[in-house]
């Protein structure tokens, strides 16, 4: 199986390498529109600024690729919010994939939301095995609200989704890599897809 990390300088790609290296892939980071589109199974990580990603995108033509790809593609974090139609971080226009904006905490939490969280209300083969209230590791000043392609929630304030699907495109708010067991299994199920 050839799977690739798109490397677009957004951070954090190197522990997702790992993650799959524990697990007994190889992964390839790249940035080659060529190579991320002959992928079976393709992972756009992202932690940063969701204005200067998207112009990482756009600088190396990532962002007219990721909507057009047709196998698995997993996307992390603020992976999954630039998969979204437009960010309040930095007024940021995203690649419309999934079409739902992604809001700022803003009730009175603290931001960012760091640490243990659990999902809920999981309905996707990617949660298979995974028990409903499971904990994973959240790191996040921004969420994405719950609408038609939620396929896990989470609450912080307001209840949120914590993972999208649309088609073959899924979308993770926590860091699976970083998640112990929780993580390990849904990375396994992101494989098995």
């Amino acid at each position: 199986m050839k799977l690739v990390i798109i490397n677009y300088g957004a951070g954090n790609i190197q522990s997702i390498k790992f993650a799959f290296e524990r697990l007994g892939y190889t992964a390839v980071l790249s940035d080659d529109p060529d190579e991320i589109a002959a992928a079976d199974k393709v992972i756009f990580p992202g932690v940063g600024a969701a204005g200067s990603a998207m112009e990482k995108l756009k600088a190396s033509a990532l962002h007219t690729l990721i909507p057009e790809l047709t196998q698995p593609v997993l996307g992390i974090c603020l992976g999954m919010q630039l998969m979204c139609n437009y960010s309040e971080e930095g007024n940021t226009q995203g690649l419309s994939i999934f079409d739902v904006p992604v809001r700022r905490f803003n009730q009175g939490q603290k931001v960012p939301q760091i640490g243990w969280n659990n999902i809920e209300q999981l309905s996707s083969p990617l949660f298979k095995g995974i028990e409903e209230g499971s904990y994973i590791y959240m790191v996040h000043s921004y969420y994405v609200p719950l609408c038609e392609q939620t396929i896990a929630r989470s609450e912080y304030g307001p209840v949120y989704s914590a993972a999208l699907r649309k088609d073959n495109f899924y979308g993770v708010q926590f860091h699976p890599e970083k998640s112990s067991e929780v993580g390990e299994n849904i990375l396994k199920n992101f494989l098995a897809l």
